[in-house]
C-alpha cells in the first residue's frame, strides 16, 4: 500500500509545486474582470463562493471516467498508478487550469471559440461539432452507467433509471444554474467524500484482501496482452486527462469571482480526480488475487459490477453499501448533466442565441435530448470506445490551443507543448489500430502516432514559433 500513498503524495505535492508554476506563467490577477460579474444574468454568468465552484467543478468533471477507467486500467498493473500520477500533474490539471482560465480570459466563452482564436477559424468550426459530439456521447454514457448500477442496487429495470436520470439531466440543463447544481452538489459532494474514504479505508484493515502493489513492477499485467502503450493512455481517460474537462471549465469560469481562485478550482479539481482515479485503480489491484479475476469480474458484470462486488464485500452490504454504490453513482450523473448543460451553451455560442429567455433554451435543449436518447440506443461498449476517442483528441486540441497562447505571449509554453505532443501521439496510434478506426497492426499504428506527433511538432513551430520567436511577454 506504500505505492498508493506515495501517489497520493505526489498528487498533492505536484499541486503545491507544479500547479503554481503554471499559476505563474499563466499570470493570474486578482484584480483581473471576470465574467461572472461583467456578464451576470442569473442563469449562466452568476457568482459563486470559491468552495461551491470548487465541489461542482469536481463533480462536472468526475464522472464514469475515474472509476470505470481505472478499473479497467488496472488491468495493466501498476503502471497505471504512474500514469494516473504524471497524466494528472503534468497534462490533466494543466488542461484543465487552461481551459478554465482562458475562458475566463474571453468572457466565459466555450472551448470552441477558445480554440478558434489560438488556432484559427479551422480549427473553430473543427470544435463545434466535434465538441457537440463528444458532449452528447459523454451525456449518454453517463445517463447508462449510473442506470446499470441504481438497476443493481435497487432491482428497478435499466430503461426507468434512463427515463428518470434523463429527466433529471433536462432540468439540470434549462433551468439556472443555481437552482439545482449549485444546491444539490454539496449533497452529492459528501457522499462522494463518504464513497472514497470508506472504501479506502475497508481495503486497509480487510483481513481477506492482500493489497498487491506493492512494488514498482511495470511489467504488462494485461489478462489478454493488450499493450500498454496506447491502449493504457485511453483506457483510463478522465483519471488522467479528459478533453470532457474542457467543455465543463468554462461553466465554472462563468462563475469565479477571482482568478487568483483559478489554481484550486481547475488545477486542483484535476487533483481531486487523480485521487479518486488511484483509490479505483489501487482497490481493483487489492480486491481481486490477479488481473485474470479482475478481467473476469469486469466480462462478467462490467465495471458497473466489480464497483458493486467491491462496496458489498468491504462495507457488508445495507446502509454503507448503499451510500458507497450512490457515491459513485453521483460521479456521472453529475457530469452528464453539466454534459447537456454545456453543449446547450456550445450551440448557442455558435448560433449567436442569448440563452436568458428560457424558451430559447428549451428550443436548442428538446432537439439535443431526443438525438441523446437515440445515440443511448447502441451498444454500450462501442459508445465507451468512441467517448475514449474523442475524449482525449479533444484534449490534445485544446493544450495545443493552450501552447499557441503561451507562444504568443513570449511565456514558456513547454507545460503545455509538451503533454500536447504526447497526446497527438497516442490518439493517432490509437485510432489507426482500434476497430472503431482502421485496424491497422500496431506496429504500423505506432509510428504512425509518431510521425503525427512529430508533424504537429513542426507545424506549431512553423505557424508560432519563428513569427513569435522573442517576443516579450504580453497580455
Amino acid at each position: 500500500m506504500a505505492l498508493f500513498f506515495l501517489c497520493v503524495a505526489l498528487l498533492i505535492g505536484g499541486y503545491f509545486v507544479y500547479g503554481s508554476l503554471v499559476d505563474r506563467i499563466f499570470g493570474a490577477d486578482a484584480g483581473h474582470a471576470v465574467p461572472s460579474q461583467s456578464m451576470a444574468d442569473g442563469v449562466d454568468y452568476v457568482p459563486m463562493p470559491t468552495w461551491k465552484v470548487f465541489l461542482i467543478q469536481l463533480l462536472n468533471i468526475a464522472g464514469l471516467g475515474p472509476i470505470f477507467g481505472p478499473i479497467l486500467g488496472a488491468l495493466y498493473g501498476p503502471s497505471a498508478l504512474l500514469w494516473i500520477v504524471a497524466g494528472s500533474i503534468f497534462a490533466g490539471a494543466v488542461h484543465d487550469y487552461f481551459s478554465g482560465m482562458l475562458s475566463v480570459r474571453s468572457n466565459g466563452e466555450s472551448v470552441p471559440n477558445i480554440v478558434g482564436r489560438e488556432l484559427g477559424p479551422a480549427f473553430k468550426q473543427f470544435m463545434n461539432g466535434f465538441s457537440v459530439i463528444l458532449l452528447l456521447l459523454v451525456g449518454v454514457v453517463f445517463v447508462l452507467g449510473p442506470g446499470k448500477l441504481l438497476s443493481t442496487l435497487t432491482g428497478w429495470p435499466v430503461t426507468a433509471w434512463v427515463f428518470a436520470i434523463f429527466g433529471y439531466y433536462f432540468l439540470a440543463t434549462i433551468l439556472p444554474i443555481d437552482k439545482i447544481i449549485g444546491r444539490l452538489y454539496p449533497l452529492f459532494g459528501a457522499l462522494l467524500l463518504f464513497m472514497s474514504i470508506s472504501l479506502t479505508i475497508m481495503i486497509l484493515v480487510s483481513p481477506e484482501h492482500h493489497v498487491l502493489p506493492q512494488g514498482l513492477d511495470l511489467a504488462n499485467a494485461h489478462p489478454k496482452n493488450l499493450p500498454i502503450w496506447p491502449l493504457m493512455f485511453i483506457t483510463i481517460a478522465c483519471g488522467a486527462i479528459s478533453g470532457f474537462h474542457a467543455t465543463q471549465s468554462p461553466l465554472m469560469a462563468r462563475c469565479l469571482m477571482n482568478e487568483k481562485n483559478g489554481r484550486f478550482v481547475f488545477y486542483g479539481a484535476m487533483i481531486g480526480e487523480g485521487i479518486i482515479a488511484l483509490i479505483w485503480a489501487t482497490l481493483s489491484m487489492s480486491f481481486y488475487d490477479s488481473s485474470a479475476a479482475l478481467g473476469a469480474a469486469i466480462a462478467k458484470g462490467s465495471p458497473s459490477g466489480v464497483v458493486n462486488e467491491i462496496a458489498t464485500a468491504l462495507l457488508g452490504g445495507g446502509i454503507g453499501t448503499t451510500l458507497a454504490v450512490l457515491g459513485v453513482v453521483i460521479l456521472p450523473i453529475t457530469s452528464g448533466d453539466t454534459a447537456f448543460r454545456a453543449a446547450r451553451l456550445t450551440i448557442a455560442e455558435f448560433l449567436k442565441a442569448p440563452q436568458k429567455d428560457a424558451v430559447k433554451r428549451l428550443i436548442i435543449a428538446v432537439p439535443l435530448f431526443a438525438i441523446g436518447y437515440v445515440i443511448s440506443l447502441g451498444d454500450f461498449n462501442i459508445i465507451w470506445r468512441y467517448f475514449g476517442w474523442a475524449n482525449q483528441t479533444l484534449a490534445m486540441v485544446m493544450l495545443w490551443a493552450a501552447a499557441a497562447y503561451l507562444i504568443k505571449r513570449g511565456k514558456l509554453h513547454w507545460i503545455c507543448t509538451i503533454p500536447a505532443t504526447f497526446m497527438t501521439a497516442v490518439t493517432f496510434a490509437y485510432i489507426s489500430a482500434e476497430k472503431i478506426g482502421f485496424s491497422l497492426p500496431y506496429d504500423v499504428a505506432n509510428w504512425i502516432g509518431i510521425a503525427a506527433a512529430a508533424v504537429a511538432f513542426g507545424a506549431f513551430f512553423y505557424a508560432f514559433g519563428r513569427k513569435h520567436a522573442g517576443k516579450a511577454p504580453a497580455e
